[in-house]
């Protein structure tokens, strides 16, 4: 029985001491991830952008405009009619950068009032930015009705200042209304090109007409 419990032991002995004898492997060394830094930079306040040249536009499928420098990459503000939803649906879209999970109000200030749309973190084609919906019969939506500057400010992504134009409010109207045909980009288009267009200067063959034209 003794040898027998020997020649058992024997094995385990040798397995227990070539364990102590293997070399302890080295710790891979720690790596330090600056997620404070990036979560810094991401929360950093934006500055207000420069609008003294953003026109409203109406975007190639008719059924939203956007308020953008012209040639920029993407706008700074949109509004999108969704006619298929009933009743029809009004997104105010502002084009900066969010995260997922994060919600804010953005209120508009103008035409004698003040509207607070409650905007929430969307991601839509590739791009995280604020989007929020009311309905387009919403009295809110008249903000942007009138013919006066308006702003809208987005706590952390600054203020835009919007000049005065008449896109906005026949886009609503339309919207409203189920899709009408609006107008006023091409009427402000062609008021813009006017004022722009020279005066030309009176001929001497003007200024005889107009001594020969009998008075009233």
């Amino acid at each position: 029985m003794m040898f027998r419990i020997v020649d058992w032991l024997a094995p385990l002995t040798l397995l227990l001491a070539a364990c102590q004898q293997a070399p302890e492997e080295a710790a891979p060394p720690a790596q330090r991830v600056a997620f404070a830094a990036d979560n810094r930079a991401l929360n950093a306040p934006l500055a207000s952008p420069d609008t003294s040249e953003a026109r409203w536009a109406v975007d190639e499928s008719g059924q939203a405009i956007h308020f953008a420098d012209e040639g920029a990459e993407r706008p700074l503000l949109s509004l999108d009619c969704r006619l298929s939803e009933q009743p029809p649906q009004m997104r105010i879209i502002r084009h900066v950068r969010s995260r997922p999970g994060q919600g804010a109000l953005l209120p508009v200030i103008g035409n004698g009032m003040i509207a607070r749309f409650l905007v929430d973190a969307t991601l839509q084609q590739g791009e995280w930015r604020w989007e929020g919906a009311v309905e387009a019969a919403d009295p809110m939506l008249d903000v942007f009705t009138g013919p006066r500057p308006i702003t809208a400010t987005l706590p952390g992504g600054g203020m835009l200042e919007i000049a005065g134009s008449r896109i906005p409010g026949e886009f609503i109207t339309w919207c409203r209304a189920g899709g009408d045909v609006m107008e006023a980009e091409a009427e402000e288009e062609e008021e813009a090109a006017a004022e722009e267009a020279p005066r030309a200067e009176p001929t001497g063959a003007d200024e005889a007409a107009a001594r020969r034209a009998p008075a009233r």
